[in-house]
């Protein structure tokens, strides 16, 4: 083995002490002499295996209600001496300081404590100081030391030290030292974002997630995808094949757009954009009126609701080729039916926060921005128009409001009695858009005559509204802050339908 080290001494200290048991064991069998602190010195005590006291080791016992154990020089010594440099060797002689080989630590579990709504003075005590120091100390020495900073490292040491008689290759020691600098950075980056939260907080991007998934492949199947966080905490899957990267992006659409209702709604999307929604009393009579928006764009889409799919609804679902589902919750019977076909994925979503900041790489770099969290109700529309709209038709412009704002831009949105239309999508222009749209109605048989439009930013011109109007429309939503909102204000006035303005435009790009 390319420069073996024999563990000969071990410092130990952990908060958690789960499957730590086989590797004292294992230690002792080995002859391994071991340095420990509070309670695991007690923990190891307690399994009938010898252990020093750190306080033996230093002359110096535990001060400070904790704060101070471990950092001393015959402790940090004994971890950063270099096997192979005589001057350290001779100091080290000199101050009779134990070579360590082998650290165990763990740290303070600060991010549990915030999530716990800890107060703020023992969120700060959970801030670990010696464990973090001894993690850096151990792993700068991976030349000659083995560090182990989790628990999810135990194994891996156990079975070394199992079939290696106590001695570690640099190679092994290096890739431990990895995971311990992964361990300490995502400490410190947890720290750092808890304190960075004040209006005057510094303009920096630190972001860290520990887990990781594979996906089956990216955007497309050339391409390598990973998905980093924690998607069991925010689903339980029923059924189905792993999610693919298109899928999640196609989920994380539907899960902002089904958001914003509360009343009972199902939607259903294609490339993150809806090509059905529906809000009714019950979840099947939402199901139906969404599927009838756009029967040929629903094949294979990703469905979502906010209310439990029952028996009848999963029934209906079932006669169509889909993605994946998503809803809070299923019925027993309903899970039997929808969880029949093996390949299609059936999600249960849960209650968890979900950031309120989103980011991307962007040419060398990363943008940031704060989430699209405003939606403008009845009473922030200001009718501009003669004809004022109506209630029916407020509350059909409440509802494409919703819509629009997650639709790819440049878009337009037709909508009536709480259901999508039609849509004009990610066109150059937003006159092609409202073309667009039209024809998509047209298509399926839709009456425009009574419904609304919702734009997602200003009418540069009047032909929109023009058009609109010719078609059907009745009443038009738009943020206003043209130049030239007057030209579409008078079109509306000419062609006799309402308009309000919101002052909030809704780009998606």
């Amino acid at each position: 083995m390319s420069h073996s080290v024999k563990i000969k001494n071990a410092l130990i200290s952990v908060y958690y002490k789960d499957n730590l048991e086989p590797i004292i064991h294992q230690l002792n069998k080995l002859g391994v002499k071991i340095y420990s602190t509070g309670g695991t010195e007690k923990f190891i005590k307690d399994l009938g295996v010898d252990v020093i006291p750190v306080e033996d080791l230093t002359s110096y016992p535990s001060i400070l209600g904790g704060r101070v154990k471990t950092l001393h020089p015959k402790v940090f010594g004994g971890i950063l001496t270099r096997r192979a440099h005589k001057g350290d060797e001779a100091q080290i002689e000199e101050y009779d300081i134990p070579e360590i080989d082998l650290v165990i630590v763990d740290l303070y579990p600060f991010e549990e404590t915030v999530k716990s709504k800890a107060s703020e003075q023992d969120t700060i005590e959970k801030i670990d100081i010696g464990g973090i120091s001894l993690i850096r100390a151990a792993a700068k020495n991976h030349n000659d030391v083995v560090i182990i900073a989790s628990k999810n490292d135990y194994s891996s040491l156990n079975n070394l030290l199992e079939t290696q008689n106590g001695e570690t290759t640099l190679v092994q020691r290096k890739a431990f030292a990895r995971n311990a600098f992964n361990v300490s950075s995502h400490y410190d980056t947890a720290i750092f974002n808890w304190f960075n939260q004040d209006e005057d907080a510094l303009t920096v991007f630190k972001q860290s997630e520990q887990k990781a998934s594979a996906l089956r492949y990216g955007e497309n199947p050339h391409q390598k995808g990973y998905f980093y966080g924690d998607l069991e905490a925010m689903f339980e899957k029923l059924n189905g094949k792993e999610l693919s990267y298109n899928n999640l992006v196609d989920v994380d659409a539907a899960v902002a757009l089904i958001d914003e209702f509360t009343e009972p709604t199902f939607a259903i999307l294609k490339h993150t954009n809806a090509c059905g929604i529906a809000s009714r009393p019950q979840i099947l009579d939402a199901w139906n009126t969404a599927l009838a928006c756009d029967p040929v764009s629903a094949f294979g889409g990703v469905l979502i609701c906010n209310g439990e799919v029952d028996e009848a609804t999963a029934t209906e679902i079932n006669k169509l080729f889909f993605e994946v589902l998503i809803a809070p919750s299923y019925s027993a019977e309903a899970e039997k039916v929808i969880t029949s076909k093996k390949n299609r994925i059936i999600l249960k979503r849960k209650d968890v926060a979900l950031p309120g900041k989103l980011f991307k790489t962007l040419l060398n770099g990363v943008i940031e921005q704060d989430k699209d969290n405003t939606v403008e109700g009845i009473e922030q529309m200001t009718a501009v128009t003669d004809k004022k709209p109506t209630e029916q038709e407020l509350n059909d412009l409440f509802f494409a409001s919703k819509v629009v704002k997650h639709t790819k831009s440049n878009t337009i949105v037709f909508a009536k009695n709480n259901t999508l239309i039609a849509s004009g999508v990610g066109q150059t222009s937003r006159v092609d858009s409202l073309k667009q749209a039209v024809v998509k109605a047209a298509s399926f048989d839709f009456d425009l005559k009574g419904a609304v439009m919702a734009s997602d930013a200003f009418f540069p011109f009047p032909d929109c509204v023009e058009l609109a109007a010719e078609a059907g429309i009745t009443a038009v939503l738009q943020p206003g802050g043209s130049i030239k909102d007057q030209d579409s204000i008078n079109m509306a006035n000419e062609k006799g339908i309402a308009m309000v303005t919101t002052g909030v435009r809704h780009f998606k790009h």
